[in-house]
């Protein structure tokens, strides 16, 4: 199992969290997720405790926030889309500053935010805790296909070497004296597309050629399978226990 190489959201630390083995941190990551979702999107209070907890696991961490918040953008899309929701939704209307708005969508919108900006901050706070290989470790550990497995390595491993291969395409055309300014240049950045996957499908041969010659079966052999104690689960588990009892709570008050 390669991809050795840290990714840009890993905050190298030494931590309880950090020492979790990763498929305790996956596990409770996604039964929280689970959780989260599962959840009424009436219940205003709960998803504020749900922020309280991760906010207390990213202090434990030590995960600065700024770090965070930064890495969270990406949601940036989702936002967009949920704030249009109220603006386009049917049904009955509410007066919110001199605007019309549907109370549906500003449901929506909110149940939208706040399950998306929650199942975000979870998922960075997992890669900012644990290194790539040791996440695929742990997929491996929880039984995920082992194709599966391979795949998301090899993406890891490959993604740097593809994106130098086009940055290097890059600097040969602009060395040439190409500079793509209008539609009559798509044609030009469609042929190094299709030179791309070209180059990249044959690197793919030679890189499975190799394997097989080293004695590939079509699994990938685990060097430091680390299992996880009862203490580590238990650790593990306070998160998604947490949520599970806050969850329980808004479907019943």
């Amino acid at each position: 199992m390669g991809a050795g190489h840290a990714h840009k959201l890993f905050r190298h630390g030494h931590t309880s969290v950090h020492a979790l083995p990763p498929h305790c941190k996956l596990a409770a990551a996604f039964c929280f997720v689970v959780i989260v979702v599962s959840t009424p999107r009436e219940a205003v209070w709960a998803f504020a405790l749900y922020a309280v907890l991760l906010a207390t696991v990213a202090a434990a961490a030590r995960i600065p926030a700024g770090f965070l918040l930064k890495r969270m953008l990406i949601e940036v899309p989702f936002v967009a889309f949920a704030v249009l929701m109220p603006f386009v939704a049917q049904g009955e209307r509410v007066d919110v500053l001199g605007m019309s708005l549907s109370v549906s969508g500003l449901w929506g919108a909110w149940n939208v935010l706040a399950k998306g900006t929650l199942g975000v901050a979870v998922s960075v706070l997992l890669a900012s805790t644990t290194e790539l290989r040791a996440l695929l470790l742990g997929l491996q550990r929880l039984k995920l296909p082992p194709l599966l497995v391979q795949i998301a390595s090899f993406m890891i491993r490959y993604g740097d070497v593809i994106s130098d291969e086009l940055r290097r395409m890059s600097i040969a055309r602009r060395s040439r004296g190409f500079e793509a300014s209008g539609v009559r240049h798509w044609g030009v950045l469609a042929k190094t597309a299709g030179a791309l996957f070209i180059r990249s499908y044959e690197r793919g041969e030679r890189v499975y050629l190799a394997m097989v010659s080293r004695g590939y079966t079509g699994s990938m052999p685990v060097i430091d399978e680390v299992a996880a104690t009862r203490t580590q689960w238990a650790y593990a588990a306070v998160l998604p226990v947490t949520a599970l009892a806050v969850c329980l709570m808004g479907w019943t008050l």
